[in-house]
């Protein structure tokens, strides 16, 4: 029986358990939207308003489910648009599929409007590139495709000429769905005492757990107990043992705290698990500490630190077999001293989380939620300044999600990555924390989540500038410009969109917003969140900033006849010293 081969497209779809494809309709793409549209009871299409977000959508439900994210567009100008979302999904190592639709087949490469090279403009992004060609193919590179994206953990990309969807096929093909499983390579025996000795020999271990350990936290965990050992978690592995696990010292890095940067340059082995951590000056000194490394991907081993022991495994495969053997270390002294180190940083963050003043201290503000945070939380958190108060103030639990964009980092990203956690996961709560630069970026998508009635919180941490780019601008010495922002009434605007908007300047006028937005379940609230500026300190200031922020303050004194406004003397020293 001839059917057509969008039918077919869709059919595959289906087959691999999609559920979303987010999107706008268009002329080049509107054979798959007719498609998609008669199987409406088994995709739900999610209609964007800005194909980026659409890409960012995507790839932010396959961080948070593992599974597929698809998204779709028109050619040309809608094509353009994703890009920024599918890097983010490249970067991060996530399956996505974009569908691009293209001029028809009869003025292909007639410089026709809005007609596009996307095969060649997608293919940096890509790991599956291919332009559609004949219409009883289309079913089969769909299947190509997903089983790639998959396979790579990237991003496929299919080119359709419009044409080709609507035409009759004969042949009825069968997806791979259903017989298609990824498996990890053997762990090697060899390997597994060679890891084993240096974690008996070491007296100052520390592991560096990434998101490669997702699927295995509890074996994690209980090789961290069992063997007395510290671990730092990467920014998008937070939460995947619990931020209050008396072993963890936080993230490491510019956003990181000052013990995990500390145990880094004092260890002697360090255990890289499932994570390409790329800030060497984080790391221990070359050759200070042995190395033992597990990733699937073997392109990486050795690629930050001299490897030892590189293992190409499953992170759960090689740490159940290390827990099957007795504890390799009994050993807790170093433990111990990071425990005490940590509890100090603590008792210091403590008092920041209990800041008083308006506007409201963002790290007040941000301790707010993570107070009152359902244990089912997702999390979507901006890039910027909203990055630090979550790596700092969040405490994330196992069975909370928590999602970013890692490697990118591209602003605009907490709005989608909320979209779609709502999406995904109907039953839980969803907040995104995202600045006012950041939130401006995609905002207009605030109205796609009151069309779904997505009861999603939108914190707006409002100081009316881009104030990561002003520390980063003063580290490295130079005078800051061009960073402040006009104020948004972006409850107004909520409202606008009918949404619940709601405007907070203190902390209680805060507390009591975030209960109206919890109690919110049938549509969107947004809190303008009007925030001191208040700098996100580097849990240790290296060399090259503290030259760069001497740097700054001489030429703002030459420039304005002025000492610069600066963090408290009290803090700086704290993360001198």
């Amino acid at each position: 029986m001839a059917t057509k081969a969008a039918e077919q497209l869709v059919n595959v779809l289906i087959d691999w358990g999609v559920k979303h494809v987010y999107g706008l309709p268009g002329d080049s793409i509107d054979t798959t939207i007719a498609a998609l549209r008669e199987q409406k009871d088994k995709i739900k299409f999610i209609q964007i308003r800005h194909e980026e977000v659409g890409a960012l959508a995507a790839a932010a439900e396959a961080k948070l489910t593992g599974k597929l994210g698809v998204c779709l567009s028109i050619g040309g100008p809608g094509a353009i648009h994703m890009l920024n979302g599918l890097y983010d999904a490249k970067m991060d190592h996530v399956p996505v599929l974009a569908l691009l639709g293209q001029v028809t087949t009869e003025t292909l490469n007639e410089g026709y409007f809005q007609e596009v090279n996307t095969p060649k403009l997608f293919d940096d992004v890509a790991v599956f590139n291919k332009a559609i060609e004949s219409p009883g193919t289309l079913g089969e590179l769909v299947d190509q495709a997903i089983r790639t994206a998959y396979e790579r953990k990237g991003v496929a990309v299919l080119t359709i000429p419009d044409d080709l969807p609507d035409e009759k096929i004969k042949s009825d093909y069968h997806s791979v769905a259903d017989t298609f499983q990824l498996n990890p390579p053997a762990v090697a025996e060899d390997q597994l005492k060679q890891a084993a000795a240096l974690i008996q020999q070491a007296e100052k271990p520390i592991a560096l757990v990434g998101l490669g350990a997702k699927n295995a936290g509890t074996p994690v965990r209980t090789f961290l107990e069992k063997n007395h050992i510290p671990f730092i978690a990467t920014m998008p592995a937070k939460g995947i043992i619990g931020d209050d696990h008396p072993n963890y010292l936080g993230n490491v890095g510019k956003l990181g705290t000052k013990p995990a940067y500390e145990a880094m340059h004092s260890a002697d082995l360090l255990l890289m698990l499932g994570t390409n951590y790329p800030y060497k000056p984080y790391l221990p000194e070359p050759g200070q500490a042995k190395c033992i490394q597990v990733d699937l991907n073997p392109e990486i081993l050795g690629k930050r630190y001299p490897v030892d022991v590189a293992m190409e495994a499953d992170v759960g495969q090689v740490i159940t077999a290390l827990n099957q053997q007795s504890p390799l270390r009994t050993d807790d002294r170093f433990l111990k001293a990071c425990q005490k180190s940590m509890t100090n940083w603590n008792n210091w963050m403590a008092g920041k989380r209990q800041l008083d003043q308006s506007p409201i201290a963002p790290e007040a503000m941000t301790a707010a939620i993570d107070e009152t945070a359902p244990d089912n939380l997702i999390y979507s958190i901006d890039v910027g300044t909203s990055t630090s108060w979550g790596a700092r103030f969040l405490h994330v639990k196992p069975t909370q999600k928590y999602v970013i964009s890692a490697w990118l980092g591209t602003m605009g990203c907490g709005l989608p990555g909320a979209i779609a956690g709502a999406i995904a996961y109907p039953d839980r709560r969803t907040l995104t924390l995202s600045g006012d630069g950041a939130f401006a970026m995609v905002m207009q998508d605030f109205v796609t989540a009151v069309k779904y009635k997505l009861p999603i919180i939108c914190v707006v941490v409002n100081n009316q500038k881009l104030a990561f780019i002003e520390y980063e601008q003063q580290s490295a010495g130079q005078l800051n410009y061009e960073i402040n922002l006009a104020d948004i009434d972006f409850a107004k605007f909520a409202e606008a969109c009918g949404g619940v908007g709601l405007t907070a300047k203190t902390n209680a006028e805060f507390k009591d917003d975030l209960k109206k937005a919890y109690a919110t379940t049938d549509r969107p609230t947004l809190i303008n969140a009007y925030v001191q500026d208040d700098a996100p300190l580097p849990g240790k200031i290296v060399t090259d900033e503290a030259k760069g922020y001497m740097k700054y303050g001489t030429e703002f004194l030459e420039n304005y006849w002025k000492i610069p406004e600066l963090p408290p003397l009290k803090d700086i020293m704290r993360q001198f010293f």
